[in-house]
């Protein structure tokens, strides 16, 4: 029995993806949230707890593959340091954990052009994230690095992704070649990928773009 945790599963793709995994045979599915969700699918183990508790919840799981779908937006976290708490220190708080716990493999929802070096404070902290993550000592690490996220239940309402979406498929056509990784991509394809790569084996570090995790979905 493969044992997972999932932290920012009430989000966008970690709904989808607790849907998937609770579906595998062979797997067991925790859940950490503040507030436990109105559905949760049979057999997924929910555990609620204020973030500061985060860190005993994981290291009581001992999971074998940790997954990090957490994320927030300017708008809703209110300023910088508010959106990093979560994009940056929760989800290394829960990376370490994780790995103090026992995981070998830790599989995290990222953004394409991610990167530590970026001028881009949102880019910036993605990249952060990674690094963070990346250095925690997994035998594996996967980033997904998805474009613009269609389909699913949002969370919230963002008026100015909603009209980005639906721009989505005349400017996918636009981006050929070397752009072709901002193209959009539907959450639940996104959350399949992950689902995926939570029964894979392997060690190293892995970045996952668009045209990638499509084919991970299969």
């Amino acid at each position: 029995m493969k044992k997972v945790v999932i932290a920012g599963a009430t989000g966008l793709v970690g709904k989808q993806l607790v849907v998937d995994l609770a579906g595998q045979e062979g797997v067991e599915t925790h859940i950490i949230v503040r507030r436990k969700p109105e559905r949760v699918p049979a057999g997924v183990i929910v555990h609620e707890a204020p973030p500061a508790d985060w860190p005993a919840e994981v290291a009581a799981i001992k999971a074998d593959v940790a997954i990090s779908s957490l994320g927030t937006t300017m708008k809703v976290a209110g300023s910088k340091a508010a959106f990093r708490a979560v994009d940056f220190d929760l989800v290394a708080a829960f990376a370490k954990a994780a790995k103090q716990a026992g995981a070998a493999h830790m599989i995290a929802v990222s953004s394409v052009g991610a990167s530590d070096k970026s001028a881009n404070f949102y880019l910036k902290t993605k990249g952060e994230a990674e690094a963070a993550m990346a250095q925690a000592g997994f035998d594996r690490v996967d980033f997904l690095r998805p474009g613009l996220l269609t389909g699913g239940e949002r969370p919230e309402s963002r008026p100015g992704e909603s009209v980005a979406i639906m721009l989505a498929p005349l400017t996918d056509l636009l981006m050929v070649g070397g752009l072709s990784r901002y193209r959009s991509i539907p959450a639940p394809v996104v959350a399949q990928a992950i689902a995926n790569l939570a029964l894979a084996g392997g060690q190293g570090r892995h970045i996952h773009e668009n045209d990638a995790i499509r084919a991970l979905a299969g």
